[in-house]
């Protein structure tokens, strides 16, 4: 397993699982990792919901990003923590999973998934079912090998467009090669949702520190609403983003987040920006 799952993997041990209702599991951000997003605490809650689905329908088929209803950031986590994992599944068959969860460190939540659909494609596309099923029964039993996972580098994201406190639009150029590639996915690689959405909510901080309500204040993302990913995103492909701000107050701002390929939708999503509590 370390060597299948070792650079984008955000599950080290299942502790419970409920067939067809609710899973839950763990895992460390190894103390040496370089840089973890935030985006990927809701990684580690969509990977725990996917082995649920995976096993609930035999590997035959595999759950891919598809809808989040909302995403709520509460807290951050550092290296060296550990995220206690939880999913309730609302509907799992051969077409999609339905599910909400979260993530805990020392009993507090820090992250809260809420109307999350993933349609389910089948799993000879994207890994191999015997090793995606003995991977499961290594998380259900002794665990992964810790610190398996040392970051993902800093996107490269070229501004081309800037209308102060209004809009901005940029160049995402995705690697061609990256280690996270070899977990997402082995047979077919493809750009993580979550690391777009990090991608989309770096430039809607930006954008949000021009409004004047909030300039100077220091800020965080604090819910995503609405995320649909809409098609996959291969190795070497240059997606165009674009954040628009649609509203400001004292307290937080409001921003519209789409990312595009050669003219078409890859993702949309809305985002709230608020003052650090």
């Amino acid at each position: 397993m370390v060597e299948r799952f070792r650079a984008f993997s955000f599950v080290d041990r299942i502790t419970r699982l409920e067939p067809g209702r609710r899973i839950e599991g763990q895992y460390t951000v190894p103390a040496t990792a370089t840089r973890f997003p935030a985006s990927l605490m809701a990684e580690a809650v969509g990977q725990l919901a996917a082995w649920a689905a995976m096993s609930h329908v035999g590997y035959a088929y595999r759950p891919v990003a598809g809808l989040a209803g909302e995403t709520r950031y509460h807290g951050t986590i550092a290296p060296g923590q550990t995220l206690e994992l939880e999913a309730d599944i609302e509907r799992c068959d051969e077409e999609a999973i339905a599910y909400g969860g979260k993530a805990s460190i020392d009993g507090r939540c820090v992250i809260e998934l809420n109307h999350c659909v993933g349609p389910m494609l089948p799993m000879e596309e994207f890994d191999a079912p015997d090793a995606v099923h003995a991977d499961f029964e290594t998380l259900r039993g002794p665990g992964a090998p810790a610190g398996r996972f040392s970051g993902v580098a800093a996107p490269v994201i070229k501004l081309i467009e800037h209308v102060g406190g209004e809009k901005l639009r940029a160049e995402l150029h995705v690697p061609a090669e990256a280690p996270f590639f070899g977990d997402h996915f082995p047979r077919r690689p493809v750009f993580p949702g979550t690391l777009l959405m990090d991608c989309l909510s770096t430039l809607a901080l930006q954008l949000a520190r021009e409004a004047p309500s909030l300039q100077g204040a220091e800020l965080a993302p604090s819910k995503f609403t609405d995320v649909k990913i809409r098609s996959f995103t291969a190795p070497g492909q240059t997606l165009e983003l674009q954040v628009d701000l649609q509203s400001a107050t004292a307290e937080a701002a409001q921003l519209k987040l789409a990312a595009r390929a050669e003219g078409k939708g890859v993702a949309t999503a809305r985002i709230e920006i608020a003052r650090r509590q």
